[in-house]
């Protein structure tokens, strides 16, 4: 997986609040291996008329923002069903963080454990940094993992993320490396166990 340490970006923001995984990625296209490029379909229902015509009133679809690598949504991104294809599409796009005031949990587990970084702001805070990119769309956004800060211009914001998702996003880590990482505690908990338990030691046969 691919680590996320720093990133400077443009930023694109959507805050209509609880967007759900079936408008991240519509249901229909769950089918689809990855392979065949779930980024291309990220809001479709959203960024496309009933006719299948692009929507120019869609953030995502000015061509200033195209290119954008962080999002800004609005609170409860991501709720609804579990599905990890959902957090596929954003990241296949091109997007490696989305900032919100609250995210569904499964959502935020999934992004943490394909790289994609889920930062919480307040209401305000995320208005105002919503405000600032849609207003000059040039203008880059900072998002420093270690740190946990947010910079756009002259403003800074710290926002919140689960330490444990913090540290996978860091190292690059997926769940099998991350239960890697206790390798050397586990190791000291079953000598420790032995010693105080030997009784509970099966038996060897040779």
């Amino acid at each position: 997986m691919e680590k996320f340490v720093r990133l400077t970006a443009k930023a694109c923001a959507l805050t209509q609040p609880n967007l759900n995984t079936d408008q991240i990625l519509p249901a229909r296209y769950l089918k689809w291996p990855r392979s065949r490029g779930l980024g291309q379909v990220l809001f479709q229902d959203l960024r496309h008329d009933s006719d299948g015509k692009p929507r120019a009133d869609f953030p995502l679809n000015d061509p200033a923002r195209r290119d954008a690598r962080i999002l800004i949504g609005g609170r409860n991104f991501g709720g609804g069903s579990s599905r990890e294809a959902a957090v596929y599409a954003i990241y296949d796009s091109g997007i490696r963080c989305v900032i919100a005031p609250s995210f569904g949990d499964i959502f935020s587990q999934n992004a943490a454990k394909n790289g994609l970084l889920t930062a919480a702001l307040g209401d305000t805070e995320v208005a105002e940094l919503a405000e600032a990119v849609t207003t000059d769309p040039g203008r880059p956004v900072t998002v420093d993992l270690d740190r946990q800060t947010i910079t756009c211009g002259s403003h800074s914001y710290r926002f919140a993320i689960d330490p444990v998702s913090r540290n996978q996003l860091l190292n690059g880590w997926d769940d099998i490396d991350l239960t890697e990482s206790y390798r050397d505690k586990v190791s000291a908990f079953r000598t420790e166990d032995r010693l105080l338990r030997p009784w509970a030691v099966p038996a060897s046969n040779h």
